[in-house]
């Protein structure tokens, strides 16, 4: 792993993981904020790159718009699936289990379209690492209600039959489980684009935000209401620079700033690193901020807590190949000793 992708991981790590402390400061006061959020975070990004990127329309694209319209569509459609199961009866922790198993997912793509071949101890450790995601994920929201964000379609499910309720469920756990490949093979369409045309992370974070943007009509009446909610917020004064705004406001500065942080690092990880690898970083960088916040905003920590994070943490140790490492060195210098 070169210095590029190295330093690219430590920035994912520092953006994201400041990213969701504002996040969690966002949400705690406005559950309803997801919409604005990400609307603001695309059309930062969008901007940013029209200036820095396109140099105002003037710099030549080089990876052609047809692949960035794909990629703008795998991304939309996961999203929009992510947000619609909750109309299908499934659960909020069924659906963490699901989206923890994202590097399984990342791995059996792989292996269909790019014909690649994973060693056992590779399998061994996403296994690890899914599994003790999960459970920490599910025991920490054990006391969330379930709730759809975005979605103004409700399906009609009569509680008291049980076929129906079944049928629905079941529609739903297809859309998850559609929703998760889907976003593995996003994943491994950015690598094949960059594998054809080069590495150009900056270019792709400008082009699949600012495609996104237009989606965002369909969230225009929950966006606007936020930020007027947003607008109203309680005055708060920002230390050094004795500057008064609304704090959600400030929270909300502070989660674009750092989501592109995060974001343009993660593009760069992409052109550097497999796309297991980059579901890796992610993965576990989601980890990492579920710890954080755990410690962080007081959330109980139990020893089924302790037993995810093992296994995360072994997981980790055996798909980057140390525990290996560890066993071979001291073999290969005893096996020098005695030749």
């Amino acid at each position: 792993m070169n210095a590029k992708a190295i330093n690219a991981i430590i920035l994912v790590y520092v953006g994201c993981g400041l990213n969701n402390v504002f996040l969690e400061y966002l949400v705690r006061q406005e559950p309803g904020t997801g919409n604005l959020i990400t609307f603001s975070q695309f059309l930062f990004i969008a901007i940013h790159g029209f200036i820095f990127t396109s140099k105002f329309g003037q710099a030549p694209r080089i990876i052609p718009l047809r692949d960035y319209f794909t990629l703008v569509v795998l991304f939309f459609i996961t999203s929009i699936l992510n947000n619609w199961v909750f109309d299908f009866n499934i659960p909020v922790p069924l659906h963490m289990i699901f989206r923890a198993g994202s590097l399984i997912a990342n791995m059996v793509m792989g292996i269909i379209i790019l014909k690649k071949r994973y060693t056992f101890a590779k399998f061994l450790s996403v296994v690890m690492i899914s599994v003790g995601i999960a459970i920490c994920t599910i025991v920490s929201s054990t006391n969330k209600t379930s709730t759809c964000t975005n979605c103004d379609m409700k399906i009609p499910i009569d509680t008291e039959k049980e076929d129906a309720d079944m049928f629905w469920w079941l529609i739903g756990i297809i859309l998850l489980s559609a929703s998760l490949f889907l976003s593995a093979r996003m994943g491994i369409y950015q690598e094949s684009i960059y594998k054809t045309h080069g590495k150009h992370p900056s270019e792709a974070l400008y082009y699949t935000h600012m495609l996104s943007l237009p989606a965002f009509l369909i969230y225009a009446p929950s966006i606007i209401d936020h930020m007027e909610i947003v607008a109203r917020s309680e005055i708060m004064e920002i230390p050094i620079i004795e500057y008064s705004m609304p704090i959600l406001l400030f929270y909300l500065i502070g989660n674009v700033l750092t989501q592109y942080l995060c974001i343009s690092s993660v593009y760069v990880l992409t052109t550097e690193c497999s796309s297991l690898t980059v579901t890796l970083v992610i993965t576990l960088r989601k980890f990492l901020s579920l710890l954080f916040s755990i410690m962080y905003f007081k959330n109980p920590f139990t020893y089924i807590h302790w037993i995810g994070t093992a296994l995360v943490f072994v997981g980790t140790l055996i798909f980057t190949e140390v525990l290996q490492k560890l066993v071979l060195v001291p073999n290969t210098k005893e096996k020098a000793k005695t030749s």
